[in-house]
């Protein structure tokens, strides 16, 4: 038995509820002692995906899309640098921080999938954006964070620029919308079950242990 639960977790880079809500969940992973059973796949989806190329400053994008004014984004704001620095993770907003587009992180995300180092970027990009200020929708920035953690730099440049990783990109978005995802974080347990949203680390564990259990 003992065999592996698969993960495949749906969100954008610049989701902040993702990142919460992952800590979450690989604290219950921790808790129950499953880190060498659970086998993770991030895959893509995009908030915005007709975010233009220079952004668009995050309070007034949260204003255009969600209506919410200044003390609407600072109460969220601080919500949610709180849950994060509960489960270690440092939010670190900054009154010029931009929205972004976030195609081609998911690019090389797909990238690096097939080189065993895509769970080591997705944790990186997620700081690079939300805890150091970097633009990750910029091309250099990408590939430095990309070689930070192993990448080769040069394999990594040609799947930015490969027209058949895109299209792969941008269809598996589209299969996870058919499939009824619609919000993310999505965290899909085999393939059957699914939680969306950043529930509390009690919840995974709960849904976490009835897995281990019947596997």
């Amino acid at each position: 038995m003992n065999k592996k639960i698969k993960l495949d977790i749906v969100s954008d880079i610049v989701c902040p509820w993702c990142i919460v809500g992952y800590t979450h969940l690989e604290a219950a992973i921790n808790e129950l002692g499953l880190q060498d059973r659970v086998e993770i796949e991030w895959q893509p989806f995009e908030l915005n995906p007709d975010m233009p190329i220079q952004g668009e400053n995050l309070r007034a994008h949260v204003l255009r899309k969600y209506g919410a004014k200044r003390d609407d984004s600072d109460k969220a704001r601080a919500n949610i640098t709180s849950l994060g620095a509960e489960y270690g993770f440092t939010f670190n907003y900054f009154e010029d921080m931009k929205m972004v587009n976030t195609r081609q992180a998911h690019v090389l995300l797909d990238y690096a999938h097939e080189v065993g180092l895509q769970h080591t970027l997705k944790q990186r990009l997620f700081a690079a954006f939300f805890s150091e200020h970097k633009d990750i929708s910029d091309r250099e920035v990408l590939l430095t964070e990309a070689q930070s953690v192993g990448l080769d730099i040069y394999a990594a440049e040609l799947a930015l620029d490969d027209a058949d990783r895109l299209s792969k990109v941008v269809k598996q978005e589209i299969q996870w919308q058919q499939r009824g995802i619609s919000g993310v974080p999505s965290v899909i347990f085999n393939r059957s079950s699914a939680m969306t949203g950043a529930h509390p680390q009690s919840s995974y564990h709960d849904v976490l242990k009835e897995l281990a259990g019947a596997s």
